[in-house]
């Protein structure tokens, strides 16, 4: 009795421990906004970063793998420097979602300064003046045209387009579209992936014996992944064959 009543405060108490719980090492970026330290996939809080695969505008009104400059943006300013991520609770993806500081910096704040990232107001509102300091320098994604990562993630044909320059006629085709499209959406980004018959997310490197029969094509669910740890951060395995 003593040893399930022990027990039962031992899991009442986990979430104060998780919210207590720091995390550091040096990061694997993910994506503009998640990084995996170790075991540890980490969500950054209170923003919301392009996915590697989402599209923008240039100051052209040309297609620019904004998704993919974050995630550069982020490696670079982060490169084999330490981390130290305050624990904030746990997504429902399992991720850890946490406050992050590099080299003493709140990478979060960087990251939306910088205009590579969006203050996620709908859980916090720490990043709100750094957004409109972004927007007012036009640093990052708002030197041109782009739509909120919440909304490119779910295709909403009704969001506002966002940026300093004026959309060309079409714009919100083009911005809710996916990189993952024939060409891949840089030099660096040539592993493709598909989902097979049993519904299983496969990638294929460009040495692959079925590479090139690969179509990519998003209403086939195709992607491109930048690594092989980007494709299987996505929960997708190597081909077989």
């Amino acid at each position: 009795m003593l040893r399930r009543l022990l027990l039962a405060i031992f899991l009442l108490l986990l979430p104060s421990f998780a919210d207590a719980a720091d995390i550091t090492g040096v990061a694997k970026v993910r994506d503009g906004d998640s990084v995996v330290i170790g075991n540890t996939r980490i969500r950054l809080g209170g923003i919301d970063a392009p996915s590697a695969d989402q599209l923008c505008l240039n100051t052209k009104g040309e297609r620019w793998t904004c998704g993919v400059a974050a995630r550069e943006a982020l490696i670079k300013q982060t490169e084999g420097k330490t981390w130290l991520c305050h624990t904030r609770s746990i997504d429902r993806r399992g991720r850890t979602v946490a406050r992050c500081e590099v080299g003493g910096e709140d990478i979060q704040k960087w990251l939306v300064q910088n205009g590579w990232a969006l203050a996620f107001v709908r859980i916090s509102k720490d990043y709100e003046a750094d957004e409109a300091a972004a927007r007012e320098a036009k640093a990052g994604m708002w030197q041109g045209a782009f739509i909120a990562p919440w909304d490119w993630r779910v295709r909403n044909k009704k969001t506002t387009i966002l940026g300093a320059t004026k959309p060309p006629d079409g714009a919100h085709a083009v911005l809710l579209a996916s990189a993952s499209g024939d060409v891949a959406p840089s030099p660096d980004c040539t592993i493709k992936g598909n989902v097979n018959s049993a519904g299983e997310c496969i990638y294929h490197t460009p040495t692959s014996r079925w590479y090139t029969q690969i179509k990519m094509r998003i209403s086939k669910g195709t992607r491109w992944f930048c690594s092989v740890e980007d494709a299987e951060a996505a929960g997708c395995r190597e081909t077989r064959r």
